[in-house]
């Protein structure tokens, strides 16, 4: 009877245990389920910021890449642009050289004078003095004195003793250079100087009552033995009475800063042929 009892008891305390572990499991779930759900949630948002990263890492890079890509394309359409500007410079040059020579031959075969076509080497612009080196000199004719000439005119003239190779000109806006001149329109005559400045030119020993004004046209007369008569050599550009003579000055009809071919007259002959003028 004891056994029995005993025996009763025990399985009652085992069924009474298994109530107790479920009702604990199901008082459990739900905190379980709470809690996995935030952690869940957290290492999700984790996740989700490393995405973010990645793809903000992996973008910034390709943007970085293509801007390389970029510079490095830009680059070469800068230099392509640059040698194309630099060739396109020198095709312009290489015209204005045609261009120039081309004068200088309509001129020589206007000219009835035997000249010697010479290229600038070096000029020189010291304080009033203003002379440049040509690459012709006493082997091929040149000699001291030789007027020097451009297709639009009067250049200067040859100074010192010229070397085989190479020889010197004074310009003729040197302060100290002077040529026979008058006004083609009146046919007036004096003597044109270089200015004080270097650039202009002066027309001097003409009279206040002579007729010249602003505009007209000075061209060599021939008179002081070196320039050749009727060679341009400038436009009045201001006249003014003085106390006796007339304040006469004059804009070179030579650009002389853009020389780069001249004419060296090498004969005695007539200057020009019937009708020929340099313009």
């Amino acid at each position: 009877m004891a056994r029995r009892r005993r025996t009763g008891y025990l399985v009652l305390a085992v069924v009474l245990g298994h109530f107790f572990l479920i009702s604990v499991q199901i008082g459990a779930q739900p905190r379980a389920g709470v809690l996995e759900r935030v952690t869940f949630g957290v290492f999700a948002e984790m996740q989700r910021a490393l995405t973010s990263t990645r793809s903000a890492v992996a973008d910034l890079w390709s943007r970085y890449v293509a801007l390389q890509d970029l510079h490095v394309r830009n680059r070469a359409l800068a230099e392509e642009v640059a040698n194309l500007e630099l060739r396109l410079q020198e095709e312009r040059a290489l015209a204005q050289q045609a261009r120039g020579l081309r004068q200088l031959l309509d001129m020589r075969q206007a000219v009835n004078l035997r000249t010697l076509g010479a290229r600038v080497i070096a000029t020189a612009a010291a304080p009033y003095v203003r002379t440049l080196n040509i690459d012709r000199g006493a082997s091929d004719g040149v000699y001291s004195e030789a007027a020097v000439i451009a297709s639009k005119g009067i250049v200067g003239r040859v100074v010192g003793s010229p070397a085989p190779r190479a020889a010197r000109v004074q310009l003729l806006i040197d302060r100290h250079a002077a040529a026979g001149a008058r006004v083609e329109r009146t046919r007036v005559s004096g003597i044109v100087a270089g200015g004080d400045d270097g650039e202009t030119l002066r027309m001097e020993y003409v009279s206040n009552n002579q007729n010249v004004r602003e505009g007209d046209r000075i061209v060599s007369s021939g008179m002081d033995g070196i320039y050749p008569e009727g060679f341009s050599i400038g436009t009045v550009t201001d006249v003014s009475p003085g106390p006796d003579l007339l304040n006469i000055r004059i804009a070179p009809a030579v650009d002389f800063s853009r020389l780069e071919e001249v004419l060296v007259i090498v004969s005695d002959e007539p200057a020009f042929a019937s009708g020929a003028r340099s313009e």
